[in-house]
């Protein structure tokens, strides 16, 4: 496919700068001038709308295929949920209408969205207020972070420690690091989750407080989370929840009542909403009813006659994490999801998500190599250390993925797992399409054995060719779009 520079015809247009009704030049601001013109293409309106739509045919998106993401949950978006956050009492307000003289007023219904999911997010997770400021799921870690660190200063505790186990995201070092704390890493043991006994010798005085992907990034849950979570508390340590996973757990586990004392949702992973991807996310943050009074500033509260406001007069809070209250459109596409599908509906999004998991994990574990042969839960990581033997690396397998229709699995993650492939197929995928999955990873361990030649040169079927990953991500050229053009094809 050609750039459009290179479709470029000098002279040709595809927009007039004057009005069409009275004919009259559309006036410009003379500060928007250039001295010299523009080089930009010179193109019909039709070359530029099949350009365009070209490219858009070339992207793949949860709306055409599969995203087997492990720990990402890219699920199908519920078109509902776009369409409330479009409404236009919600997309026409502006955020600095509360500040105004009477502001309040104006905005009652976006305040009882924000109170209203609080208080359901609170039900869900069994914390007793939530916070909508965070704006990812890395925010929500740091929030949660500052909050740990704002109760012990109040409490005069010199605490210096976040303990963390070796198969977290990585996002959660650095998030308490950010925060001000020294990170120890915990060891896993023999069954894939964090080793008690090393968590045991590891606590002291100096624990702040100990986060925990539950379940971990094996899918795996930890059946000892209540006796971790006493070791803790016993040196006034705070337990914190990543809330990464929290679709595995859904109407069945309520991690305040398992001994966490914060927790962090991913509202654009758990909830319907679209899913990061350099586009908003949404992180916010619960705590127990000891911790309320450092959520960030300010606070939906309400009036005694039912209506809301924000207080601002919070002199124990962390203060502001984000502008304005969050990433409201997502929190609103979240809120419409809650709502539509309700306590039951919420309850089988895990059961779906924990079935389709243990389904592709039985139905591939005699292909490849699985290192925690138990029930998982919404994921389950395998490697490909077996394929690994015969020259073909969990990368190859990905690349393969996608001369098949499918988007790659993450890939060497958790660390924990050598070649590691971690497969989350959520709750929203048919069995049509997981069988149709299982049937591509079962072809691709066979040809292994028969072609793994044919492998190595995956993928054959993207504008771009195999690339060398160091050389292209240290000196990327997004010019080149055809695999000819390409000096690592």
């Amino acid at each position: 496919m050609k750039l459009i520079f290179d479709k470029s015809v000098p002279g040709r247009r595809a927009v007039r700068t004057t009005d069409l009704a009275l004919g009259n030049p559309i006036p410009i601001d003379k500060k928007m001038l250039r001295d010299e013109p523009a080089d930009l293409p010179e193109l019909s309106e039709l070359d530029v709308m099949r350009h365009f739509t070209e490219l858009s045919r070339k992207n793949y998106g949860v709306d055409t295929g599969f995203y087997p993401l492990g720990s990402c949950t890219m699920k199908y978006n519920p078109k509902v949920a776009d369409l409330v956050s479009q409404f236009p009492g919600f997309a026409d307000l502006h955020p600095l209408i509360p500040q105004l003289p009477g502001g309040e007023v104006m905005v009652q219904g976006a305040l009882a969205v924000l109170k209203e999911t609080d208080r359901m997010l609170s039900e869900i997770c069994g914390m007793a207020q939530f916070t909508m400021q965070p704006l990812a799921g890395a925010h929500g870690e740091l929030t949660g972070a500052m909050i740990i660190a704002a109760y012990h200063k109040h409490k005069g505790n010199k605490k210096t420690t976040i303990l963390i186990p070796d198969s977290a995201h990585g996002t959660n070092p650095a998030s308490a690091a950010i925060a001000g704390f020294d990170v120890k890493t915990v060891p896993s043991n023999e069954d894939g989750v964090i080793d008690v006994q090393a968590l045991r010798a590891m606590m002291d005085d100096d624990v702040a407080g100990v986060m925990l992907t539950c379940p971990n990034t094996l899918g795996l849950f930890n059946h000892h989370i209540k006796h971790i979570a006493d070791l803790v508390h016993s040196v006034d340590g705070l337990m914190y929840y990543d809330g990464a996973n929290l679709n595995a757990l859904l109407g069945h586990c309520r991690p305040g009542e398992i001994g966490f004392d914060i927790v962090h949702v991913n509202l654009h992973k758990t909830f319907g909403t679209p899913h990061g991807g350099g586009g908003p996310g949404s992180g916010p943050v619960g705590v127990v009813e000891r911790l309320v009074d450092f959520l960030p500033t300010s606070v939906v509260c309400a009036h005694d006659d039912g209506s809301y406001y924000l207080d601002y007069d919070r002199p124990r809070s962390i203060g502001y994490v984000a502008p304005f209250y969050g990433n409201f459109a997502i929190i609103l596409r979240a809120y419409t999801y809650m709502l539509l599908l309700g306590a039951e509906g919420l309850t089988r999004v895990s059961e779906n998500a924990v079935l389709n998991a243990n389904y592709i994990m039985t139905k591939l574990k005699d292909y490849y190599d699985l290192p925690f042969d138990k029930i998982c839960m919404h994921e389950c990581v395998f490697s490909a250390s077996r394929q690994a033997a015969d020259g073909v690396r969990a990368i190859n397998i990905a690349k393969a993925l996608i001369d098949r229709g499918f988007h790659p699995m993450t890939v060497y993650f958790p660390l924990t797992v050598p070649e590691a492939m971690m497969i989350e197929p959520t709750e929203t995928e048919s069995k049509e399409t997981i069988d149709t999955f299982i049937e591509a990873m079962i072809e691709i361990a066979q040809q292994v054995k028969e072609s793994p030649e044919k492998l190595l040169a995956c993928p054959t079927t993207t504008p771009v060719g195999q690339l060398d990953e160091t050389l292209a991500a240290r000196k990327p050229n997004v010019a080149s779009l055809g695999q000819s053009e390409c000096p690592d094809a």
